[in-house]
């Protein structure tokens, strides 16, 4: 079987969206077109001697990733397929169709065996299985999934006896990891529960007079560069952001300001502005948009005179940076260079790649919705799924890259314990710092105050 090829990553997405290649794909196909690896119209798998599959049925796809003597398919069709196919069929249906069709091919049911042929064979699927259990070490929780693994290696064992030693040593790891994931998820649901109790907590303060913040954020760190690395932190540690709330609460007072505190305030904006651009630098883009979209909500926005005070021209180099305009075709530009930069590492630090999150899920979701799974006549749309496994394989990749700083416990702490505001606690504030102006202000803030008291 030929070798499959896929093309060089980055090749199909496009600032804009996905590629219009794989756009062009979501068309009509002719029902009545021949059963079998369609000719593309553009990027996508293919074979070394054929031409790249854009769609083929399920059949097709299975017999690509099934290994013989002679062939083993590519690390990212695997990654690709294996991903994409339970969609179609169940890890323990496809592991099935692929001991089955293993046995057949490498005559595994009959004895005695061809041992030339089968110590060919026996890395091969060794290895597929074992890419299997690294990747989607969760597939295997089934005991089912477990017996197959075992039943197609006692096939094999006959002729070499190292294979059982491999096994072993597969499922040792298989089952540290899987241990280490059910840790985790214990762990997750704990700290949700906790999470939820202390947001709870925090925003119920708010229903009375709000207590002042617990200090200012410039007693605890001075150092923009300092605080870029501990968000960092959060982000490759939990993979979740830090909201504009938790940004906001820094830029507004619960005391009125006199002119004096003015540039005190303004001193604080300037400082975040700091501490977005090292984000940008650092390749944190999900801090940075987290520190802009604080900045842009009306609360902090209509402090005209504290942004009055404040030196802001670094501040709309950076919004600029994320404008959504031509779907953040300046951020993607961006992203574009970081991964880069990443590839081409010579340090931990400049591996370091954290993507606007909202937007990446926004593009997976409008990349699943906008093109089907299957074609009318019936085979899988694998282009698409070519484009979802590049995706999820850059974030994976980005995902697992140890933080390179230094943790300072002040400065997390501060990060998690610090209060969160309810949109009316912010609007509260930001009334309380800088009075309302207008009917509609004076009108909000009066009710703010009444039901703050009640």
């Amino acid at each position: 079987m030929p070798q499959t090829v896929f093309p060089a990553a980055g090749t199909m997405f496009t600032p804009s969206g996905f590629s219009p290649h794989l756009a062009s794909t979501c068309s009509e196909a002719d029902p009545e077109e021949e059963e079998g690896p369609q000719e593309a119209r553009g990027p996508g798998a293919c074979a070394a001697d054929g031409p790249p599959i854009t769609s083929a049925s399920l059949d097709t796809l299975i017999q690509h990733l099934v290994p013989t003597a002679d062939y083993y398919p590519e690390k990212a069709y695997v990654f690709t397929f294996l991903l994409s196919a339970r969609l179609f069929i169940s890890p323990p249906e496809l592991l099935v169709r692929l001991c089955d069709t293993c046995i057949k091919q490498q005559q595994l049911d009959q004895s005695p065996l061809d041992t030339a042929k089968v110590r060919k064979f026996g890395p091969k699927i060794l290895q597929l299985l074992t890419e299997w259990t690294e990747t989607f070490p969760t597939d295997f929780r089934e005991e089912k999934m477990v017996g197959l693994f075992k039943d197609i290696i006692h096939r094999i064992a006959p002729c070499d006896e190292a294979y059982w030693k491999t096994l072993n040593q597969v499922l040792q790891t298989l089952n540290q990891k899987l241990a280490a994931i059910a840790q985790g998820e214990e762990s997750i649901v704990k700290v949700n529960a906790s999470s939820v109790s202390s947001i709870s907590d925090k925003l119920v303060g708010f229903k009375t007079k709000p207590p002042p913040i617990q200090k200012d954020i410039l007693s605890i760190c001075n150092d923009p560069y300092t605080l870029a690395q501990q968000l960092t932190h959060v982000e490759l540690e939990h993979l979740s952001h830090i909201g504009p709330e938790e940004f906001v609460q820094a830029f507004v007072q619960k005391d009125p300001l006199d002119s004096t505190q003015y540039t005190v305030v303004a001193q604080v904006i300037e400082f975040f502005i700091d501490v977005a651009r090292e984000c940008f630098n650092i390749g944190n883009f999900n801090s940075l948009m987290a520190i802009i979209s604080g900045m842009n909500m009306s609360p902090v926005s209509r402090l005209k005179k504290t942004w009055g005070k404040a030196k802001t021209a670094k501040f709309f180099i950076l919004e600029h940076q994320m404008d959504p305009t031509g779907n953040f075709y300046n951020y993607r530009t961006a992203l574009r260079g970081a991964v880069h930069r990443s590839q081409t590492a010579n340090s931990i630090r400049e591996k370091i790649v954290i993507p606007f999150f909202s937007l990446l899920i926004k593009d997976i979701y409008f990349l699943n919705e906008g093109c089907a799974n299957r074609l009318p006549n019936g085979h899988v749309h694998f282009a698409k799924f070519v484009e979802l496994a590049r995706q999820v394989g850059e974030f994976m990749t980005w995902k697992q890259i140890e933080c390179p700083f230094e943790t300072d416990r002040s400065i997390l702490h501060y990060l998690h314990t610090a209060p969160i505001f309810s949109e009316d606690g912010l609007y509260l504030a930001s009334y309380e710092s800088e009075s309302p102006e207008n009917q509609v202000e004076k009108d909000r803030w009066k009710a703010l105050r009444y039901d703050r008291y009640q």
